[in-house]
C-alpha cells in the first residue's frame, strides 16, 4: 500500500517461514513454495491462502490455493468501493471506520519527534522517493532483496 503507485491495491501478506526440516524425503527444498496468507483490503476485498500440501497416498506435494473474494462470491450484489462505504457510514452516523481525534493526536505525538530528528540529523539517510505510478523506491526492493524476499505487486488472486 502506498500513494501514487502503479495500482490502487492495499494488501496485507504474511509469508510463513519454511519448516526447519522436510518431513517428506522425496522433496527438494528449493522446489517448495512458501505458505502465504494474503488479505486484500482493496479494491477486491478477500482472503487468499497459498500453501504446499502433501498429495494423499504419495510422497509428492502440490501447490494449493484457497481463496474467498466478495465480488466473486456475491456477484449479484453491488459492492460499494472504499469511499462510497465511508460516505454512506458517515451519512448513517456510523463512526466505526473513522479515527477518533485523540487517536490522531497520539499518532502525531509519536511521529513528530521522528520527523524532527530526521530533519535535524546531519547523518540521516536521504528520504527514498519514487516516480508516480511506479512500484515505489528501488531502496524498498533492496531492503527486501537483502533477505531473499521480493515485494508483491497487486492482490494475489489477480
Amino acid at each position: 500500500s502506498g500513494k501514487a503507485l502503479a495500482t490502487k491495491d492495499s494488501e496485507i501478506v504474511i509469508e510463513f517461514k519454511r519448516p526447519p526440516h522436510l518431513m517428506f524425503t522425496d522433496l527438494n527444498e528449493a522446489d517448495m513454495i512458501p505458505n502465504i496468507l494474503s488479505m486484500c483490503i482493496q479494491p477486491d476485498e478477500g482472503i487468499h491462502l497459498k500453501l504446499e500440501a502433501k498429495v494423499p497416498d504419495s510422497h509428492l506435494t502440490e501447490d494449493v490455493d484457497m481463496e474467498f473474494h466478495y465480488r466473486s462470491s456475491f456477484k449479484g450484489n453491488s459492492l460499494p468501493d472504499a469511499y462510497e462505504r465511508l460516505l454512506l457510514d458517515a451519512i448513517r452516523g456510523d463512526a466505526s471506520l473513522f479515527t477518533r481525534s485523540d487517536g490522531i493526536e497520539a499518532a502525531w505525538r509519536l511521529i513528530d519527534p521522528v520527523i524532527q530528528g530526521w530533519e535535524q540529523a546531519d547523518d540521516a539517510p536521504p528520504m527514498a522517493t519514487y516516480a508516480r505510478e511506479s512500484w515505489g523506491p528501488s531502496a524498498a526492493d533492496e531492503l527486501l532483496g537483502n533477505n531473499g524476499r521480493i515485494w508483491r505487486h497487486g492482490c494475489m488472486h489477480e
